[in-house]
């Protein structure tokens, strides 16, 4: 684990462009110059990243109509706050901790996994329940000898 805290490892906007919402945010407010515009194939999402302050910024595209970003957008009307990804030092206990005060587990919808499995940057689970509307995302970050690890894995 390289943190022994919680903290936000992202948030994640629903957007229906994420390359008009990335030039909204460095004209109108000056941050995300340095963004990445990454197409997913797995997920058939397109994500802008970027950083403000020690937060990473998603601004998450469907690159299908009903695709997870679309169907949220279209069920409330309005782009938004999808989820908030909360980097926890072990994510077994943190889920053990939150199942036993009445959470349930959500499925991935691009994995089709409940509970905590392999990611691209550690360990992931989502939540079913939802706060002010916002999905919960946990994520337990891996070490650098553990992504070497997944790479290896995945032969990255």
């Amino acid at each position: 684990m390289t943190d022994n805290r919680t903290y936000i490892k992202h948030m994640a906007f629903a957007v229906r462009d994420a390359n008009a919402a990335l030039k909204h945010y460095q004209d109108f407010i000056g941050v995300g110059g340095d963004a990445q515009v990454h197409d997913y194939p797995k997920s058939r999402n397109r994500v802008a990243i970027f950083n403000v302050g020690d937060v990473e910024y998603q601004l998450c595209q469907s690159l299908d109509e009903g695709g997870r970003f679309d169907t949220w957008i279209k069920e409330r009307g309005y782009e938004g706050l999808h989820h908030v990804c909360y980097a926890v030092p072990d994510i077994d206990a943190a889920l053990e901790d939150a199942l036993a005060k009445g959470a349930t587990l959500k499925e991935c919808s691009a994995c089709k996994v409940k509970g905590s499995h392999l990611h691209p940057e550690g360990w992931v689970a989502f939540l079913e329940q939802e706060t002010g509307g916002i999905e919960i995302e946990m994520m337990q970050v891996y070490t650098p000898e553990q992504l070497q690890e997944y790479k290896a894995i995945k032969g990255i």
